[in-house]
């Protein structure tokens, strides 16, 4: 049994408290009492009015807010049923999911189009805890990688139904969105294309590079240490280094040119992304090949199989699980850092978070960085679905 912090009440019945609750719970008040939870601004750009979440709601909605974030840090400090922490936790990131759009329209003056309602530090803080709750009883309760997702697509479905209802409008990022709607998904459109694009180029270059480094052991290790060296190099130098010689090639190589290699743009930011991917597919590769049992290959060698029948029918789905971990570690990687790409011209959500850094628009900022880790953590709950469901098929195919 796992050891937990607990004392004796009066009556010799002991209170249990749980490690992680406590954490949950310290954050949790910290927020609710001592942190704002929304902040007005007279405009998008001047320094803003913190609210605390009385201030911040009508009457009667800003106790029951308050009582609710109490009550599930409540369970989050005591040894509670998971079903009860998972139904706590889910309240409580409704009501706040809701409500702050209340205080979005309540805190906007009547008329004013010009004033900003935005979502202060304790509402994100709050929003952080009872996420880590709801993700510590997930945990918890073991579910199926199906399971994980239909609960992703739920919360998806969740916040795409308070964008449709409009109960976030008066809010400040919602604003912002309004005003940049079309270009937004045109950003969007080339964030994505940037992050699988070169996901899927080094997925091509990198497999056939890590067999060919697994089978040849002199070749791989100076393979390794120059993408090892590449991976060292930060991303906007890299961004940097490419801009010379592909501008050379656009200048020299009209047909370049005319797919749209330049020295910015596009082209330096998808090259940089490529070589930072190619180190955990190759190496992912290596390491997936290196794993498969002598044993499967003596037996396939038995059979009378090929070098290449080994290959496709045996080592790879025996190694599929380890290289889709590479897999996913270049798209969270390349979804993050496709937003650097828009300081040389790349585009993607970037642009609106270098925007309102030079414009000190936090919500701005946001427009940008909210999509940008959604999108993230979405992929790398997906892909740790599959590569559970392809691990737990491996598990069942091999020999007991």
């Amino acid at each position: 049994m796992r050891g937990a912090p607990e004392r004796l009440t009066g009556e010799g019945v002991p209170i249990r408290f749980d490690k992680l609750g406590v954490v949950i719970a310290v954050i949790a008040a910290y927020a609710a009492f001592a942190a704002p939870f929304a902040t007005f601004r007279a405009n998008r750009i001047v320094p803003g009015q913190a609210r605390s979440m009385l201030e911040a709601l009508p009457a009667a909605t800003g106790p029951l807010l308050l009582a609710i974030v109490v009550v599930a840090a409540l369970v989050a400090l005591f040894k509670t049923p998971l079903l009860l922490r998972l139904a706590a936790s889910a309240a409580a990131l409704a009501a706040l999911a809701l409500l702050i759009g209340v205080a979005g329209t309540f805190l906007t003056p009547t008329g004013n189009t010009f004033a900003r309602i935005s979502p202060a530090s304790g509402f994100w803080i709050l929003i952080f805890a009872f996420t880590l709750l709801l993700a510590d009883v997930l945990t918890r309760l073991e579910l199926s990688p199906w399971a994980r997702v239909g609960v992703l697509v739920v919360a998806s479905a969740a916040v795409a139904l308070l964008l449709i209802s409009g109960s976030w409008n008066d809010l400040s990022i919602l604003k912002e969105y309004a005003n940049r709607a079309d270009s937004f998904w045109a950003e969007g459109s080339k964030h994505v294309t940037l992050a699988l694009g070169s996901l899927l180029a080094a997925v091509i270059i990198g497999l056939p590079l890590g067999i060919l480094c697994h089978r040849v052991e002199r070749l791989r290790a100076s393979v390794l240490n120059v993408l090892n060296i590449i991976q060292t190099i930060p991303s906007i130098a890299l961004f940097g280094l490419l801009i010379a010689p592909l501008g050379w090639v656009a200048t020299h190589v009209p047909a370049a040119a005319a797919l749209g290699i330049r020295g910015i743009g596009t082209a330096p930011a998808f090259v940089a992304l490529f070589l930072y991917s190619l180190l955990p597919v190759v190496a992912n590769t290596v390491v997936g090949l290196a794993g498969v049992p002598r044993a499967a290959n003596d037996a396939a060698r038995g059979m009378g199989m090929t070098d290449r029948q080994r290959l496709f029918g045996v080592e790879f789905p025996l190694a599929f699980p380890v290289i889709l971990t590479g897999i996913r570690i270049v798209l969270v990687q390349n979804i993050g850092l496709a937003t650097i790409a828009a300081l040389i011209g790349g585009g993607g959500f970037g642009v609106f978070v270098f925007q309102g850094v030079g414009q000190t628009a936090m919500d701005l900022v946001l427009l940008g960085a909210v999509p940008t880790v959604a999108l993230a953590f979405a992929a790398a709950i997906i892909l740790d679905a599959v590569i559970e469901m392809t691990a737990t098929r491996r598990r069942e195919a091999s020999p007991a």
